[in-house]
């Protein structure tokens, strides 16, 4: 088992630990499997009554996965469903399924940056704790990737156009935010995080974490939906963009600068997606379309662009292909929802009885 995550069974729980803290706990694909393969093990386990999944270190919880490791793939032409990334994305997804549908509760404490990777291992849990150093989103369009990991599932969801923005500009949700977004359920200051998991190993999470928990700060998201729903409720990210420049509020115009600055074919990539996501039917069916576009994304030139420029070089200045909105053809969006045939991921939302 790696020791990049830790597991261990006590006091009828099953801990789970992310035990990456210099690279604020990135997901690789040992780390998923081993995380998988003790959730298969607990699920039937009369000794684990709940999982508690934690990040080492101060600085979060997860920051997503290892894109380092997914550039390569893609900068070396190891694209495909036979890819080392696409097979991590496979057992990933398979992995934020079984969070979604655990027989037991799954308490994900979020304390600190969630991102991505991180998201899908928390937000589809049962007992998802915030605390006010809570940094949670889906970053990918600023890398030219499409929010994954069922993503796009929470964000179809959260109250009106709140979770467009947040995949279309990158935001940041601060924890009164992921709360309203329906990311997390619970808010606990992080100095009683230690107690918390105390009380963890010998009550219920409900009782346990009511004990703990406080009413959250407001959520700035929230209280500027009046120009968010008018402005992202548009059909094309064009036209969200022209809404949000002509909006009088700074922050409107601001956030039409962030949009500009991200992956134009990942901006109308994940638009359609969010739409989909907002009328599927499960989980599941939305980790299935993740995962076409994942495999679809590893062949594009922006993938690569993208985390050299964030991660690699650091730049900070991605030459996008194509640069703009206006030149993305239609196909090159249709090619990120095109079948695979038999190498579909193919998850099934297990029937409500």
């Amino acid at each position: 088992m790696s020791d990049e995550v830790l597991i261990d069974k006590r006091d009828g729980l099953g801990l789970i630990t992310l035990n990456r803290p210099r690279a604020i706990n990135a997901l690789d694909h040992a780390m998923v499997l081993a995380v998988l393969a003790a959730l298969r093990r607990w699920a039937g386990d009369d000794e684990v009554r709940a999982v508690v999944v934690t990040g080492a270190g101060e600085r979060g919880l997860c920051a997503g996965g290892d894109i380092v490791a997914i550039h390569d793939d893609a900068k070396t032409g190891a694209a495909g469903v036979d890819s080392p990334s696409a097979r991590f994305w496979r057992d990933e997804y398979i992995l934020n399924a079984a969070i979604g549908r655990f027989p037991k509760p799954y308490v994900a404490v979020m304390d600190g940056i969630v991102m991505g990777g991180g998201v899908g291992l928390s937000g589809h849990g049962s007992h998802r704790i915030v605390t006010e150093r809570s940094e949670v989103g889906m970053p990918e369009t600023g890398i030219g990737f499409v929010p994954d990991v069922g993503g796009a599932y929470l964000l179809s969801r959260a109250p009106g156009e709140i979770g467009t923005h947040v995949a279309l500009a990158t935001a940041r949700m601060s924890a009164g935010d992921a709360l309203a977004a329906g990311f997390a359920d619970y808010y606990v200051p992080s100095d009683r995080l230690d107690a918390l998991l105390e009380s963890l190993r010998t009550a219920d999470p409900e009782v346990a974490i009511a004990k703990f928990a406080e009413n959250a700060p407001p959520s700035e998201l929230v209280a500027q939906r009046d120009w968010i729903d008018a402005c992202y409720g548009a059909d094309t990210v064009e036209e969200i963009v022209a809404r949000l420049r002509a909006h009088p509020s700074a922050e409107a115009d601001a956030a039409a600068e962030q949009v500009l600055s991200k992956s134009p074919v990942a901006l109308k990539v994940t638009l359609r997606a969010l739409r989909d996501a907002r009328a599927a039917g499960s989980l599941e069916d939305v980790l299935n379309a993740d995962y076409r576009a994942s495999v679809a994304a590893l062949s594009s030139h922006d993938l690569v662009e993208g985390i050299r420029a964030q991660v690699v070089d650091k730049d900070r200045d991605p030459r996008w292909r194509p640069a703009t909105l206006a030149e993305v053809p239609a196909e090159l969006v249709d090619s990120y929802f095109a079948g695979l045939g038999d190498h579909e991921l193919n998850l099934v939302a297990p029937v409500e009885r």
